[in-house]
């Protein structure tokens, strides 16, 4: 189990790219990327799509690893239990069926 970050350094480390080279074709600062990569910022969603096009890679599970990320880092800020995911699947299924 890895973070987005540590998943996306991967990656990118795989093809043996520098990170130079990949925030040119992201159109992103290099320093940005790096902070990515170590969970310091969080990636916006054209970045992440950007991601899944050059590594030829999933990019709702690109965005799946990305949201549990925050989902998780969020549960830990606030000192919560595993169970509030259990009660957000629900409040999530409740929502979408209001949403109808």
């Amino acid at each position: 189990m890895e973070t987005f970050g540590e998943y996306i350094k991967q990656l990118r480390t795989n093809t043996g790219l520098p990170i130079r080279k990949i925030a040119a074709q992201l159109d992103i600062d290099p320093t940005l990327l790096g902070r990515i990569e170590k969970d310091e910022r969080p990636a916006s969603k054209e970045v992440i799509a950007g991601i899944a096009k050059i590594f030829n890679d999933n990019e709702q599970d690109l965005f799946n690893r990305f949201l549990s990320d925050r989902i998780a880092y969020k549960i830990i800020d606030e000192n919560a239990d595993i169970g509030v995911l259990r009660v957000a699947e629900q409040k999530v299924e409740y929502l979408k069926s209001k949403i109808k």
